[in-house]
């Protein structure tokens, strides 16, 4: 009879192995914590909003007590949004400001994601870095920077809408950039080169090929742009130049220490149906863009079906 030697790392690896049979059979019992912390945070998150947008559809003026349900600060009353021409004007402002952002940032983003993933030279990661710079840039020091460049530098530019549409392009760019370029590090180089492969130019491979496989991160930079500069409370403060061009952030700032009407909670939940309904639009056509790309099939199946 001959004895058998059991090494410590293989008791060791026997319990790690049990223990994960263990979880993976009752998954829910060692997770537990993890979602009840979860839904702890949601609440804590939620539950403000949830209180400003009731007080929007309060029957009297207080915004601390409830007394009874009503839309008069949405229409009907004299001070409601649709009555009141600087509520209108800001919220007009900020959605003129957030399509501009929008539909220059996304373009110029996506340019910028290619070339830079595309780029093999030696200041190819000098140029990345300074891309993603304005992501752990301070705000204020955004704000500060962008209002010394405006009325120093270039003064040519007035302060307004010209100033704080190039401003809030200035700091989104950067985020299209890092969700354009995840998207193309997981589609890889397969699909251009088969395209190439079957007679297609370098730049018929991008129009053809890898800007429709785009599609899903692209929406998804769209509604990032829309809400992050309708959102923008630091440069649209420094770059405002008169009561005509403050946006509905800055309008709530400068108006909530004046006893306000919960008008300016309907406002504010007007805004956040907005984008909320951005984001549910970019998010339902990036779903559609990926069944359309075919994706989880091959580079050659893709390519046969848009007829390369």
């Amino acid at each position: 009879m001959t004895a058998t030697t059991v090494q410590p790392g293989q008791i060791a690896e026997g319990g790690a192995i049990r223990r994960m049979r263990g979880w993976m059979a009752n998954p829910w019992g060692q997770t537990r914590f993890l979602w009840v912390f979860a839904w702890l945070f949601a609440i804590w998150s939620i539950v403000p909003v949830a209180l400003a947008i009731m007080f929007s559809f309060n029957a009297g003026r207080s915004r601390s007590t409830w007394q009874g349900f009503s839309t008069r600060w949405y229409w009907s009353d004299p001070r409601s949004v649709v009555n009141d021409e600087s509520l209108l004007a800001a919220l007009g402002q900020s959605l003129r400001l957030a399509a501009i952002t929008m539909l220059i940032a996304t373009p110029i983003g996506v340019a910028l994601a290619i070339g830079l993933a595309r780029w093999r030279g030696r200041g190819a990661k000098p140029a990345a870095f300074l891309m993603t710079l304005p992501l752990v840039t301070p705000e204020i020091v955004m704000g500060v920077s962008l209002f010394l460049v405006f009325g120093y530098l270039y003064d040519f530019i007035p302060f307004g809408t010209p100033a704080q549409a190039l401003g809030h392009i200035t700091f989104t760019i950067s985020f299209v950039v890092i969700i354009v370029r995840g998207r193309l590090f997981a589609i890889g180089r397969d699909y251009e080169e088969a395209a190439m492969d079957l007679g297609a130019s370098q730049w018929g491979a991008i129009r053809r090929v890898l800007l429709p496989m785009l599609s899903p991160a692209i929406f998804a930079s769209l509604a990032i742009a829309f809400a992050l500069s309708i959102d923008d409370f630091v440069i649209s403060m420094f770059l405002t130049s008169d009561a005509s061009s403050m946006t509905v952030p800055v309008k709530l700032y400068s108006a909530i220490r004046n006893a306000p009407p919960p008008s300016l909670n309907a406002l504010a939940s007007i805004m956040l149906a907005v984008t909320v309904l951005a984001v549910s639009v970019a998010t339902i056509v990036m779903k559609r863009g990926k069944k359309r790309t075919g994706e989880g099939g091959s580079a050659m199946e893709t390519l046969v079906q848009m007829e390369i």
